[in-house]
């Protein structure tokens, strides 16, 4: 082998860099391979929820992020295309110091991430770096063949870690059975200048028809509009013109705004994907993040679990080390730990593509009584955006009883019920 280290992850994006990170913080040699040529570029939005909060304050992060690349928001408003308000969520319900959402500028906590990372480690993150293969010794992956400027390299290593999302190379590599699901709808996604930005975020829903609005940055929105997988190039055929005068119909107040939208350079097309690994652990290996668990962005919770699949492995690494054991039956205490909340996560968000990506106008007046109920129902309104927060790691609905209640057909007893924390 040409290099030895205790780990290597192979992918610098969202869970990868975190976990570099969390371990170059507990002294275990760690290396991690990223094959782009350097920092992410291009147009992204995010949106830090509580528990991905809490996770870069304990890596001394968060209070480092540019104040002008982060807008904390405390509402966010679900309305009807054409009507009127839904719902609205309140993040001030969570406990504090996360109670709010926090909305940043393209990559701006990745970025710091990575600074990071290179100032703690600075061998320890390589640019240029693409995955090749695992080596295996008697069955148990050993380390991975690499290439870098160009030239082949064997890197030893205790636990190779796949952080490299969606189309994991790694998880093929494992022969990792994963089943992976594309879904019809796409996301156009847009930062613009906006002098006169809302103080709260909004979504709007219709029917085949999702538009979100966020306050980013300073003086800043943050957009992202459903498009179906098969449709983007009849959009960009019919200009953006149209598109601003669509935005301005379903949101007027913000129009001035729009205008400055002038070129598709200033957007971004995201598709959207589940990712479901049989096991996300085998003998010197483990998946993290999208390679294991890809899910609709609906969850808003995609990078955030990636996040935690990284502290949870950061956590258990050192007692492996210790043990020198990282074989599965050591590992899957990773999974096992982790496993039921994402599983949540991702049934949740299929049940909203049902919901609010719907064409069907009784599966949309549903959706939309179901929201008018929960924003008369504490009880659960509070579980929703707990749920979104990260904060809680079962489902909002609890059983038949708690569906029935959300959609208006049984009474709620409890729907006044709040966690003693929150302020009346």
């Amino acid at each position: 082998m040409d290099i030895h280290v205790d780990v290597v992850v192979v992918g610098a994006g969202g869970g990868g860099g975190v976990l570099g990170l969390a371990l170059a913080g507990k002294g275990v040699r760690t290396l991690v391979l990223e094959r782009s040529p350097g920092p992410p570029q291009g147009v992204r939005g995010e949106i830090l929820q509580p528990n991905g909060q809490k996770i870069l304050d304990d890596l001394g992060l968060l209070t480092r992020l540019p104040s002008e690349a982060v807008c904390p928001v405390r509402h966010i408003h679900f309305r009807q295309v054409g009507g009127g308000r839904l719902c609205s969520i309140d993040y001030d319900d969570l406990p504090p110091p996360y109670n709010r959402a926090l909305v940043t500028l393209p990559h701006a906590v990745h970025r710091e991430v990575l600074d990071e990372l290179a100032t703690r480690n600075p061998d320890g993150l390589w640019y240029g770096a693409s995955f090749v293969d695992v080596v295996k010794r008697d069955g148990r992956v050993v380390g991975v063949v690499a290439e870098a400027d160009g030239k082949p390299l064997r890197i030893a290593a205790k636990l190779v870690v796949g952080a490299d999302g969606p189309f994991s190379k790694v998880r093929d590599a494992l022969g990792i059975p994963t089943a992976v699901h594309r879904y019809a709808d796409s996301y156009l996604v847009a930062v613009l200048d906006c002098p006169d930005q809302p103080e709260a975020a909004r979504y709007f829903l219709g029917t085949r028809e999702l538009f979100g609005v966020f306050p980013a940055g300073k003086a800043q929105v943050y957009l992202t509009y459903m498009v179906r997988a098969d449709a983007m190039d009849a959009l960009r055929a019919a200009g953006v013109e149209s598109l601003r005068a669509r935005w301005a119909a379903i949101d007027p107040e913000l129009a001035a705004a729009f205008r400055g939208f002038q070129t598709w350079e200033q957007s971004a097309c995201l598709p959207a994907g589940r990712t479901r690994a049989a096991t996300w652990v085998a003998d010197g290996a483990a998946l993290i993040g999208d390679a294991a668990h890809g899910m609709n962005p609906h969850a808003s919770q995609g990078r955030m679990q990636a996040m935690a699949d990284a502290v949870a492995l950061a956590e258990l690494a050192p007692s492996c080390l210790a043990d020198d054991d990282f074989s599965a039956t050591a590992l899957r205490a990773y999974e096992t730990r982790r496993r039921p909340a994402v599983e949540m996560l991702q049934r949740l968000a299929d049940e909203e593509v049902v919901f609010w990506n719907t064409g069907n106008p009784l599966i949309a007046w549903l959706r939309n009584r179901v929201f008018r109920t929960i924003d008369r129902n504490r009880r659960l309104k509070y579980r929703m955006v707990a749920v979104k927060a990260g904060l809680r790691e079962t489902a909002p609905f609890d059983g038949m009883m708690d569906r029935l209640q959300a959609a208006g057909m049984l009474p709620d007893s409890r729907a006044e019920e709040m966690p003693p924390h929150v302020r009346v």
